[in-house]
């Protein structure tokens, strides 16, 4: 949910010209491994049938959260307004000033609310794009499945994960269309490497790797704090409820949450999803890990060289995450704030290794299977990582009732690796998980309850 993410290039592109990038990126992800606990409404009950749209196939959206990564939505989505057959309708902000900022936006016919319940009784809202603090991305989201709306999510799905399997049951409940906001999955060489790797092109999975490195001179996420921020303008109780750890009024708080443990993960909430959703995408066959470990590490202390000084993060800088699946494959990814220098998108099978850059895939055989395994070299491969088109894949799957490109089975792997990671490292642990359980152990067999709110005094 990074401020930064850029902006849709669609502008006044036209509906074939969205058509021709989304069909390039195809929108299934393979559900491989076996669901968990069959919920009560059965684990095989086949969707409830999409909610009507309006006149034309036209959708209604709505809004809730209207801070920066909201107003990123709002307005790549005003942007391709006409293309993808939306009607703008209502927004949500427990402050007035962004209440009013999503007004200004979009212009007559928004509605504003400071209350999502509000704006979720209305019934010709179609779907609804939410992009609050994470601990707010569960109850927002099961609030509106359960009024009959589709969801964009911003990522990560949740801020725990027993809420990430709360949404997850609902979604399956409910039959709705969820994407998660990691656009990085719409990326069409993410979808032509797992087609590759479905295929069998590189052989058994052995190992992938990935990176989101930053490098902030000040602290990373320490934003400009703005005078309009007061207690008059802001429902502050409402916004810090439900995390454990709640205190008076406080804007840095409000501003720069993505630092603080009771609101984010840090790096492994706000960085890793970008990279570890299309990295799990293209192993063509997404599964639950079996053995997390993570460690997190801050060298620098940036905030300290902020003017003035910012108030030191809770989370660390830089983070290492190793993550193994029942397949024997483990994927490495790594991510921080104090660096910028990454590593390359690489996904290595027994029998070739496949290099992601840009638009650019390459399969390189290894030198044992020279004589078995052709190279490939594919490039040009449209659309890349844009926001614009990420939405216009969840508008198109919710016409034709299938998953979007980062949908709820992957989003629910994915999920269960980035909260088992916070979890080795705050607790300084190694997590192994039973996926048909949903059960966490130590390395010694000991099971340990997944951290939520109330777990630590960080929560």
């Amino acid at each position: 949910m990074n401020q930064d993410d850029k902006k849709s290039r669609e502008g006044g592109a036209t509906r074939r010209e969205f058509l021709k990038k989304t069909t390039l990126a195809t929108a299934a992800v393979a559900a491989g491994s076996k669901l968990l606990k069959t919920p009560v409404y059965g684990q095989t009950q086949a969707p409830s049938p999409p909610s009507a749209v309006g006149a034309n196939n036209r959708l209604i959206v709505g809004y809730i959260g209207l801070g920066g990564q909201g107003m990123t939505h709002v307005r790549t989505q005003k942007a391709g307004a006409a293309a993808n057959n939306i009607v703008q309708a209502a927004g949500c902000d427990l402050s007035t000033h962004r209440q009013g900022d999503g007004k200004a936006e979009v212009g007559n016919g928004f509605d504003t609310y400071k209350d999502f319940e509000k704006l979720l009784e209305r019934k010709d809202i179609d779907a609804v794009t939410i992009a609050t603090v994470d601990h707010w991305h569960c109850r927002t989201a099961i609030a509106a499945l359960e009024a009959g709306k589709h969801v964009y999510v911003e990522k990560p799905m949740t801020r725990y994960l027993n809420e990430a399997f709360e949404v997850y049951d609902a979604v399956k409940k409910t039959g709705k269309i969820l994407q998660v906001g990691s656009q990085g999955c719409s990326d069409a060489k993410w979808q032509f490497a797992a087609d590759l790797v479905r295929q069998g092109k590189i052989g058994a999975l052995v190992l992938g790797q990935d990176s989101y490195m930053r490098n902030s001179k000040d602290g990373e996420w320490n934003y400009t704090i703005q005078p309009w921020c007061v207690p008059q303008d802001l429902d502050w109780d409402k916004w810090q409820d439900p995390v454990h750890k709640k205190s008076d009024f406080n804007a840095d708080a409000y501003f720069r949450w993505r630092k603080y443990y009771p609101y984010c993960a840090g790096p492994l909430g706000d960085l890793f999803p970008h990279r570890l959703h299309p990295l799990m995408l293209a192993t063509g066959n997404p599964e639950f890990p079996t053995r997390v470990v993570c460690l997190g590490q801050t060298p620098v202390h940036s905030d300290q060289y902020h003017v003035p000084p910012a108030p030191p993060r809770d989370c660390p800088e830089d983070v290492q995450l190793v993550a193994e699946f029942p397949s024997g494959l483990a994927l490495i990814v790594v991510g921080g704030t104090v660096n910028e220098q990454g590593l390359s998108s690489i996904i290595r099978g027994n029998k070739a290794t496949l290099y992601l850059s840009g638009n650019r895939v390459d399969l390189k055989p290894e030198k044992p299977y020279a004589d078995d395994i052709d190279p490939v070299t594919k490039d040009n491969l449209l659309p890349g990582e844009d926001i614009g088109v990420h939405e216009a894949n969840w508008f198109d799957s919710i016409r034709a009732n299938k998953a979007p490109n980062a949908n709820i089975d992957l989003a629910i792997r994915v999920q269960t690796v980035l909260s088992l990671a916070e979890m080795s490292n705050r607790l300084n642990m190694m997590c192994l998980f039973d996926e048909k359980s949903r059960k966490i152990t130590n390395s010694e067999g000991k099971e340990i309850a997944a951290i939520t709110y109330g777990s630590l005094t960080l929560s």
